[in-house]
């Protein structure tokens, strides 16, 4: 259970400098009608779940994003660096693109550094010199996909990293990356704090999975399940169009099946929707294999979206992990292809079956408008709040806000598809797929 404590904000200290927009903030506290600086958002959103915590104590909330009156940096003085670490996603380029300008154009920062491929780029040793960013730089970076300062996976000696963000001069770290990358930005942000070396670390969450505790969506998730629906269409018409037509969709998420789940309420034409979070039996009575039998035999064919974590119950342990600690998964869209044929050959059922896998035409898209809009303003509230001195925060929205979560709760667990929640209910509605799947 997250307390109070948990959420409260790190800053380095008092904050002296005016900011550069405060005409812009009186003019926008006239609007709210007084300022509204530092709201706090409540955790909880509903009347009875707020009147059992008050119970307990004061409630659990969230500090809102967004410009303050006054910073902590002076921007004429601030240098800022920016990496992106892990896989591509869609919105990258976007989020760079507005990290420089907001930094730019509304702080006057002139010092903007790109750290290439990840964080070896902050490691002289294996990585390449940074990229000078300017809006030059980065007017038209957004149109494609994909990162201009490149990635890698892996973490790097902190004390090494924090080496060159001091002799280079840098006071912010903007860290775009996920699960592995927020760990690595506490690292870093711990070792300058030892050597009381004043690093304002900001991250921006960044997984297609939409798998960050307490953030409600991060960017690169519409993007990708609005092109995951595309698969499943062209599923449904290649299992259409012939006798015993299967069409099976692999798509992603290691942990959580938001994909999964979305892109088959955004479609309808989906059949089974298989997650990390449901275990599903393959054989007996109420058996995924025989239930899928049964369709065939009724409608001659059927569309299958799995999450490429689902069924680890089913499939032999897979040894060691990635280069970002991430346990090794066994391939379910190849198991389920096996599986399925065997079992229908078996049977004596007619059938073919269409595997399609787009993951990696989804990481390298652009991201579509609406992600690309989420990518500017996660960005523009980074700047505020780390030219404020927040640090150890990582921005996302929560109840429709710009907030300010504090990266050690948003690691501290994942966020998933609730088996019993109104998303999985829904799926199972325009699934018709059988309650018993959601049994865990």
């Amino acid at each position: 259970m997250t307390q109070p404590s948990d959420l409260v904000v790190r800053t380095l200290g008092e904050c002296k400098y005016d900011s550069p927009i405060s005409e812009l903030l009186e003019q926008r506290s006239r609007a709210l009608g007084g300022a509204r600086e530092f709201d706090r958002l409540l955790l909880l959103d509903t009347a009875e779940a707020l009147e059992e915590a008050r119970q307990a104590g004061p409630p659990a909330s969230l500090e809102v994003a967004g410009p303050r009156k006054k910073l902590f940096f002076d921007p004429s003085k601030t240098s800022a660096g920016i990496v992106t670490c892990g896989g591509l996603c869609p919105g990258l380029n976007d989020v760079i693109r507005g990290l420089t300008m907001i930094l730019w154009h509304r702080y006057g920062v002139r010092d903007i550094l790109g750290f290439r491929n990840g964080y070896a780029g902050l490691n002289p040793k294996v990585g390449r010199p940074p990229m000078k960013l300017t809006p030059a730089e980065v007017t038209h970076i957004h149109e494609h996909g994909g990162t201009i300062l490149g990635s890698s996976r892996g973490p790097q000696d902190p004390k090494i990293m924090v080496d060159t963000l001091v002799e280079r001069g840098i006071n912010i770290l903007f860290p775009i990356g996920g699960d592995g990358t927020l760990r690595g930005a506490i690292a870093i942000s711990e070792e300058a704090r030892r050597r009381n070396y004043p690093l304002a670390v900001v991250g921006i969450p960044k997984t297609i999975d939409n798998d960050i505790h307490l953030v409600e969506r991060s960017f690169g998730f519409q993007t990708a399940f609005s092109i995951a629906v595309d698969a499943i269409r062209a599923a449904h018409i290649e299992a259409e169009a012939a006798e015993g037509g299967i069409g099976l969709v692999k798509v992603m998420g290691r942990h959580s099946g938001f994909v999964a789940a979305y892109a088959a309420l955004a479609n309808a034409d989906a059949n089974y929707v298989l997650i990390p979070e449901v275990p599903f039996p393959l054989e007996g009575p109420q058996g995924f294999l025989p239930l899928l039998k049964q369709r065939l035999a009724a409608r001659s064919h059927a569309v299958i979206v799995v999450g490429e974590g689902a069924g680890t119950h089913l499939m032999e342990a897979t040894s060691g992990t990635d280069a970002s600690g991430n346990r090794k998964l066994g391939d379910i869209g190849q198991f389920l292809h096996q599986k399925i044929k065997a079992y229908l050959d078996a049977e004596k059922v007619e059938h073919t079956i269409k595997y399609i896998d787009p993951s990696y035409i989804i990481r390298s898209l652009k991201a579509d408008a609406n992600d690309s809009v989420y990518c500017f303003r996660l960005a523009q509230n980074a700047v505020h709040a780390a030219m404020a001195g927040c640090t150890e925060i990582l921005l996302g929205q929560y109840h429709g806000r710009f907030i300010h979560l504090p990266i050690a709760v948003a690691v501290s667990r994942r966020q998933q598809v609730d088996p019993n929640g109104d998303l999985w209910l829904s799926v199972l509605e325009s699934t018709g797929q059988p309650r018993w799947i959601t049994d865990t």
